[in-house]
């Protein structure tokens, strides 16, 4: 990778993390989280609110000069007008920028602006920016009906990771609060809840993500000299890890808690966040993979 092509993975890891989590911690806030709870997880939050909403934004703002240094010749295309022009209005990926900044722009006002429905506007607007990430690159490849089976695919994958790894920040908290005797029952439901919808959005991770390796590569990436099958095949052992972790959390754990184990707390919250930072190195995959061309 070249100067620009580095700092755009970096780019896209930033905005792709930053949206993912956000769509699932405020998805699970305001769907699944008894309202006064949740609205009392998203005050302890809002600094990460706020950071993530920026981190967001910066980078889709980042996105389209640093893809015009990409597609052109360098930096000195960066801001050049007719490169600029040509990626905005030519291309696919100018398509997707625009979409991904008018959603980024609907996150940037539900994050300043308090309202009863903030966590309800934030979880809309990340997941808008979300479903943006699949307007580009491989599930783009195909045309027609196929095309469109496949960017529905992806984009459902990307929706069920995000709601699922973004839930993992407010459920960190959320078992710190289980200390706290005037959240107990609250937080108990929560977690109940998060771990039916967890089951679902799994299954829907793993079905979405096998069809999708069938339908931009055709077989299982099992020719690691090739940078794009062993990217793709790390993802899939970290999600591999991510799976085997979260089913120890839910089958191993969880149990000992009914029986006041002592440990049982703290190991699913060292579980939890260990989850977390293989998540993100999974999204560090995909941004690296989806810029190589699959073969």
């Amino acid at each position: 990778m070249n100067g620009p092509e580095r700092v755009l993975a970096l780019c896209r890891f930033l905005h792709e993390g930053s949206a993912l989590l956000l769509w699932g911690a405020s998805a699970y806030l305001a769907v699944l989280v008894p309202p006064k709870l949740g609205r009392e997880i998203g005050r302890r939050l809002m600094s990460i609110w706020i950071v993530g909403a920026l981190i967001a934004i910066t980078t889709t703002v980042a996105l389209l000069p640093t893809e015009a240094a990409v597609i052109g010749d360098g930096w000195r295309d960066a801001f050049r007008p007719a490169i600029i022009d040509g990626v905005l209005f030519d291309t696919n990926v100018g398509t997707a920028w625009i979409a991904a900044m008018g959603a980024a722009v609907l996150l940037g006002l539900t994050t300043i602006r308090t309202s009863p429905v903030r966590l309800s506007a934030t979880a809309a607007s990340s997941g808008l920016l979300v479903g943006t990430l699949t307007l580009t690159g491989h599930a783009a490849m195909h045309e027609g009906w196929l095309g469109l089976a496949h960017r529905l695919n992806a984009t459902l994958h990307v929706l069920a990771a995000g709601a699922w790894l973004g839930a993992l920040l407010p459920l960190v908290l959320l078992l710190k609060i289980l200390d706290e005797p005037a959240w107990q029952a609250e937080a108990n439901s929560a977690l109940r809840r998060f771990s039916t919808a967890g089951h679902a959005a799994v299954a829907l991770v793993i079905a979405t993500g096998m069809l999708n390796t069938a339908l931009i590569l055709g077989r299982w990436p099992t020719t690691w000299s090739s940078t794009y099958q062993a990217m793709l095949a790390l993802k899939i052992a970290l999600v591999a890890v991510i799976t085997a972790l979260a089913i120890r959390n839910r089958y191993g754990l969880v149990p000992m808690l009914r029986n006041r184990h002592p440990q049982a707390l703290d190991a699913i919250r060292r579980n939890t966040i260990v989850i977390l930072g293989l998540g993100l190195a999974a999204i560090g995959c995909v941004s690296i993979f989806g810029m190589l061309e699959p073969a």
